[in-house]
């Protein structure tokens, strides 16, 4: 099982915060550091100092960090245009030496959109709106050098495309795709991810949705088994019950409540757990720390959690 540490900058996180847990994931020995990309907090919590851009966060930690890999749980498809995006994914990529990986999905936080003048469509024409950047990201990735790239749907049309820059992996950054749904999201999926991701969801509710990512490979010719399978779930450790107390406090969270629905316990209550998740299918977790400045709890999991599921 492969370890990734998930963060929420929108809950308040400068970027100086965000790049000491990205050196504390890095020193840890997990796998990649990623981010939401949202720009409104949620919840009863201040947001102060107020959201950070996704990709501008992830071009600066990619200059600062050296073998973790970075992305995205999941960037927005109503928040940039595909084709803009391609190419800040693709620079950012150059940047890290080629350690990027993309998450996107249709996005859903309508308060957001209206806070800082963002369109939100309906949700058919959003998840429209996500297959046809999907399809367009990965076409101007793929296309070779010296040809264009023409693209022509409802919601986005390109013409002579030089489809430019090219990402440094090859043939493109691992792409993400992950949610709830049962018919489209795993199409999607099945069609252009790598990955695809279950966020905090029961075991099995996990189950199923790994058995629907299975079903539509399956449809489309495709081995499920050439699909990553992950989970993002909240994370709350302590080396004895009252640091696991404190922690539960300090995020707002109770801790019968996050023994439920996360990792929540002592180092050895979450390697049971985690492989539990293994045992469902799932090959990587993002574990998700919600009190970006507790460098210590990163430390206590790499030291005490990494080493018994990796």
């Amino acid at each position: 099982m492969e370890l990734r540490i998930f963060c929420e900058p929108q809950q308040g996180a400068t970027y100086d915060d965000l790049l000491a847990l990205a050196l504390a994931t890095e020193s840890g020995g997990f796998g990649a550091f990623f981010r939401s990309d949202h720009y409104l907090k949620m919840g009863d919590v201040s947001g102060l100092p107020g959201p950070t851009d996704a990709w501008l966060t992830l071009a600066g930690l990619a200059r600062e960090t050296s073998t973790i890999r970075l992305g995205t749980l999941l960037t927005a498809a109503t928040f940039r245009l595909p084709g803009p995006l391609a190419i800040s994914v693709a620079q950012v990529d150059a940047m890290s030496a080629g350690r990027v990986e993309l998450g996107l999905g249709a996005g859903w936080f309508a308060e957001e959109h209206s806070a800082y003048g963002i369109p939100f469509p309906s949700l058919a024409q959003r998840f429209e709106r996500l297959e046809e950047q999907l399809a367009i990201i990965t076409g101007l990735w793929t296309s070779e050098v010296g040809t264009t790239v023409d693209f022509m749907g409802p919601h986005y049309t390109l013409t002579n495309s030089p489809g430019l820059p090219k990402p440094v992996q090859s043939p493109r950054p691992p792409i993400i795709v992950g949610g709830h749904g049962r018919k489209v999201t795993p199409r999607l999926a099945a069609t252009y991810a790598d990955e695809f991701n279950v966020p905090f969801a029961s075991f099995d509710d996990c189950r199923d949705l790994f058995g629907s990512v299975d079903a539509a490979c399956e449809a489309r010719g495709r081995e499920p088994s050439s699909m990553i399978r992950s989970a993002a779930l909240v994370v709350c450790c302590g080396a004895s019950e009252s640091d696991v107390v404190r922690r539960a406090a300090a995020i707002g969270r109770e801790v019968d409540e996050l023994k439920d629905n996360g990792l929540c316990g002592s180092p050895a209550a979450l390697i049971e757990k985690i492989g539990r998740y293994g045992e469902l299918g799932a090959q990587r977790l993002y574990l998700q720390i919600l009190d970006v400045k507790d460098l210590e709890h990163v430390r206590l999991i790499g030291d005490e959690v990494l080493p018994a599921v990796r």
